[in-house]
């Protein structure tokens, strides 16, 4: 038996990326996800943030993404157990629910920690030009 085998590594990257792919078909919020990424990540470039605010936006996204992953596995997996109105499995996707939450919440003000001091000059010169 083989400790390290490149195919097998190759069939869990193929495995990853199929739910990866369930992910972005089947989860509205995850084109939401999709969207704010494009978003981050574009106004990252155009406004040249440091490696440093790279790695924090890295960071809240990739964190954002894994979130949503795990909640739809858990209502995938409770919806397989039943489908019928049940507590215990309710309150566990809406904890599932909450950690979503909690990351896109803490992913936004990592946003706002990075961008306004970026954004804050051309905000001021604008203000400053429109006032009589």
């Amino acid at each position: 038996m083989t400790l390290f085998s490149l195919r097998a590594r190759a069939r869990s990257f193929k495995f990853a990326l199929a739910g990866g792919r369930v992910l972005l078909t089947t989860q509205h919020n995850a084109w939401i996800h999709a969207l704010a990424t494009v978003a981050v990540v574009s106004g990252a470039i155009i406004l040249r943030v440091s490696r440093v605010e790279w790695a924090l936006l890295i960071l809240a996204i990739g964190l954002v993404w894994a979130m949503e992953a795990l909640n739809t596995a858990i209502e995938l997996l409770a919806d397989e157990i039943s489908t019928e109105q049940r507590p215990r499995i309710g309150k566990a996707k809406d904890v599932a629910a909450f950690a979503v939450f909690a990351a896109a919440l803490a992913a936004v003000l990592v946003g706002f920690l990075v961008f306004i001091p970026h954004l804050y000059p051309c905000i001021k010169i604008y203000v400053t030009q429109s006032q009589p």
